[in-house]
């Protein structure tokens, strides 16, 4: 298939990002394509988080350029925030609001028309199954229940992309499976375009139709998970792939700043 901009959720050329004299994000020329789950791999300190937080504006990059659902991401940021959705690693749900004001909340951030927003927030806290739950306070949810409700707080609007870093991270491999669940009933409800970081090789694997590795801020791979294996034997997994790519990187595990960032990220979401 020849990628065309008709077909492309995102699709960024040569974007860098650079601090001090070190490129967290070195030349990526990446393309998304508009229906499909994308998954981003790579050890800690690869440039995953950084190039999100280019992709969602947060962001500005130190050159090159990039379209994000269909918009310049240089010259329109504002255009870029009203079409996509993001969910954050750290917890973005405020505890002390429900369920309901949580999504209340975000149904005015996004200017949805105050007619609309009743049946918007009832229908997308029955997509998430939290209808019983909408008057409880968020901090008294789960894990699982907590990604959920974050996940509709940023799709209320109907974005045509979502961006998700480390959807799943704290979370029990029955919250996972929860998430994985919802994450495709999102996309065969409403189409939308997803793009997600994960260090879980198995969520990758099962979620994702094509998966980029970066690796020291390089994109070195892009394919599908059954191509990446392919190509180191029969037998391989993700994992494997992981291994062969990252290489001695994966026992560095990143710095000081990136296990604070992941534990406290995972520990908010117990």
């Amino acid at each position: 298939m020849t990628l065309t901009a008709s077909t492309l959720m995102i699709e960024t050329r040569e974007l860098t990002k650079t601090y001090d004299t070190r490129n967290a994000v070195d030349k990526v020329d990446l393309s998304v394509r508009s229906g499909e789950i994308f998954g981003l791999i790579g050890p800690n300190g690869a440039g995953k988080s950084t190039l999100i937080k280019m992709l969602t504006t947060l962001l500005p990059p130190t050159s090159g350029d990039a379209k994000v659902a269909g918009c310049d991401l240089l010259l329109a940021p504002r255009q870029i925030r009203q079409r996509i959705g993001y969910v954050p690693q750290l917890l973005s749900a405020d505890g002390a609001l429900t369920g309901y004001e949580n999504l209340l909340l975000s149904a005015r951030l996004y200017l949805i028309p105050h007619a609309e927003r009743d049946a918007r927030i009832k229908q997308a806290l029955a997509m998430i199954g939290l209808t019983e739950a909408a008057n409880r306070q968020a901090q008294h949810y789960s894990g699982g229940m907590l990604r959920r409700l974050e996940i509709a707080q940023s799709t209320l609007h109907r974005p045509v992309l979502l961006i998700m870093d480390e959807p799943t991270v704290g979370l029990d491999p029955v919250a996972r499976l929860a998430i994985w669940d919802h994450i495709r009933d999102l996309r065969a409800r409403l189409g939308t375009t997803m793009f997600l970081t994960s260090h879980v090789m198995e969520e990758v694997d099962a979620l994702c139709d094509r998966v980029g590795i970066l690796h020291q801020g390089r994109l070195e791979k892009v394919g599908t998970p059954a191509e990446l294996k392919a190509e180191i034997g029969p037998d391989a997994t993700l994992n494997d792939v992981f291994a062969r790519v990252a290489g001695a990187d994966i026992d560095m595990g990143g710095d000081h700043d990136n296990a604070r960032r992941s534990r406290r990220s995972a520990i908010g979401h117990l």
